[in-house]
């Protein structure tokens, strides 16, 4: 990349220059993509080469909405995936500013940047800038929501089956098929209420289980989770299980140790992998027992050498599953040594498939296929 682009990049990161509308005068309107809910088959890695696309830097950016250990995560295993296939990284942060985040997609593709990987902060409003780095001939790689060249998503209700069935299991076993158990559920976000089916289906035929509690938090973070915990203790003073989001799990967890209410016995469970969970789970002998992890780091490397491998002209997936992992003290060493080196697993196809799974293919040449529809391999 040259000095002037580079310096452009830094501009848009640290200043916030404005160039609003500069990415939509440089291209006109292309394909729309695959706007209807299309099934792929498996990805084929041996599927035929194509044409390269001309003209653009061999340079991979992430426009990463936010600095949370998720997305953290992400930008390691890209930069990780940049320097094994010997791309430029470059990362600019939105800071939950969707207004900033066009700003820098725009600047990004201005110039002449290979592939970017987003993280939209508002999807809608990123939409035209990502469809004009696509009718460019760039690779646009996404974290959930479409447009994208190749889009990433969790299967949601696996994940929550995960978790569900974890919890079931612990209750029989341990609970001898009794519990109060509690979900803290985000129901109002469409996208996640899979999760929290899947849980509720996983306990609905347990005739000692008691759901004292089926409520969304306030606010989904700890304090949220605090703050309806406290709660629901002045009606239920004893709570068995608590199943939910890792966040406000936690914030759960804090109340019941502020009210004299934790127990070794009991089931805590969360969803993300947050580092601080992880600690309750390494530390053994308290209420937080599993989480269900999403290696993102893993990811983000495939979605680079991805980046990579259509810029030299090769087919890549449309489409990529997020495999969840149930996290408990038993194979924690074993996910932490594969978030530390995500290359080591993409490259053993094993190891690989047990976080990731791929489909359909799609190379520059056939562009024009790309995914603008809200993809899912559990939508049938």
């Amino acid at each position: 990349m040259t000095g002037r682009h580079s310096r452009l990049l830094e501009g848009v990161a640290l200043a916030g220059i404005l160039i609003l509308g500069l990415g939509t005068s440089l291209a006109q309107d292309g394909p729309q993509g695959l706007t209807e809910p299309t099934i792929f088959p498996p990805f084929d890695a041996n599927a035929a080469a194509c044409t390269p696309p001309p003209g653009l830097e061999k340079v991979l950016a992430f426009a990463q909405d936010n600095s949370r250990e998720f997305m953290q995560g992400v930008r390691r295993g890209l930069e990780a995936a940049a320097a094994n296939r010997g791309m430029r990284f470059e990362a600019v942060v939105a800071n939950n500013d969707p207004a900033l985040m066009i700003q820098q997609v725009d600047a990004l593709r201005a110039a002449h940047v290979g592939a970017i990987i987003a993280a939209p902060v508002d999807p809608p409003s990123l939409r035209h800038s990502l469809q004009a780095q696509i009718w460019d001939g760039g690779y646009v790689g996404t974290v959930v929501p479409p447009p994208a060249i190749t889009l990433l998503n969790a299967p949601q209700y696996l994940t929550g089956k995960e978790l569900g069935d974890a919890a079931a299991r612990y209750i029989n076993e341990k609970l001898g098929g009794v519990a109060n158990v509690v979900l803290l559920t985000h129901d109002n976000l469409e996208f996640l209420a899979p999760r929290f089916a899947a849980m509720r289906d996983a306990l609905q035929d347990m005739p000692g289980v008691v759901i004292v509690a089926d409520i969304s938090p306030a606010t989904i973070d700890r304090q949220g989770g605090f703050a309806t915990m406290n709660t629901i203790l002045l009606a239920n003073s004893t709570i068995d299980v608590v199943l939910g989001a890792d966040t406000v799990v936690l914030g759960a967890l804090d109340a019941l140790r502020q009210a004299g209410k934790d127990r070794p016995d009991q089931f805590l469970g969360g969803i993300d992998g947050e580092p601080e969970a992880i600690n309750e789970i390494q530390a053994g002998g308290g209420p937080y027992k599993l989480t269900i992890g999403l290696n993102s780091p893993v990811f983000g490397y495939a979605l680079g050498q991805h980046a990579a491998d259509w810029l030299s002209g090769k087919s890549v997936p449309q489409a990529m599953d997020i495999l969840p992992t149930a996290i408990s003290r038993e194979n924690l060493a074993q996910y932490e040594a594969d978030l530390a080196n995500p290359a080591a697993v993409y490259d053993d196809p094993a190891r690989r498939e047990a976080y990731l799974k791929m489909y359909g293919n799609i190379c520059f040449d056939t562009r024009d296929q790309y995914v603008n529809f809200p993809w899912s391999s559990e939508a049938r």
